[in-house]
């Protein structure tokens, strides 16, 4: 049987201009599991069969990271619903507490009392660029796979 291979990897995240948006230089690196959804596909993908010291560009498109933006996870809300913000504006950042799971939105437009939010992934429409640097990779645990 197959054991998943557990994989600690640095990253640096660029946009398309080749801006560092993100990095785990100078902190603790990505580490996950072969095939636990914890990382997006692209870079899943990317690491599969790699090893220690390996260092890869990559390019992920939006169906292999966080999908494409979604228009119906942009609504209107009733400026009511910021009840106690002060100074609301565009580009603040809002957990919600909708059903059963926790969801940030973004206010991405203000009409008057309307208050238009975005609950898609900041990410989500967008390629990104990844430079890997794969540092580890061992066998997963049973206490990491879990129930058979």
């Amino acid at each position: 049987m197959h054991r998943p291979a557990v994989y600690t990897v640095h990253y640096r995240l660029k946009n398309r201009t080749g801006e560092v948006i993100d990095t785990s230089e100078g902190g603790e690196p990505l580490i996950f599991m072969e095939g636990s959804g914890a990382v997006i596909k692209g870079i899943q993908e990317a690491v599969r069969g790699r090893g220690p010291g390996d260092c890869l560009e990559v390019t992920v498109p939006p169906d292999m990271a966080y999908g494409e933006s979604n228009p119906e996870l942009i609504r209107k809300v009733p400026r009511s619903a910021f009840e106690g913000v002060e100074n609301l504006h565009i580009g603040m950042k809002f957990q919600t507490n909708t059903g059963d799971e926790a969801q940030v939105v973004k206010v991405v437009g203000i009409d008057g009392n309307l208050i238009r939010v975005d609950a898609n992934h900041p990410l989500a429409g967008l390629t990104l660029y990844f430079d890997l640097e794969i540092v580890q990779v061992r066998e997963a645990t049973d206490e990491e796979i879990g129930p058979a």
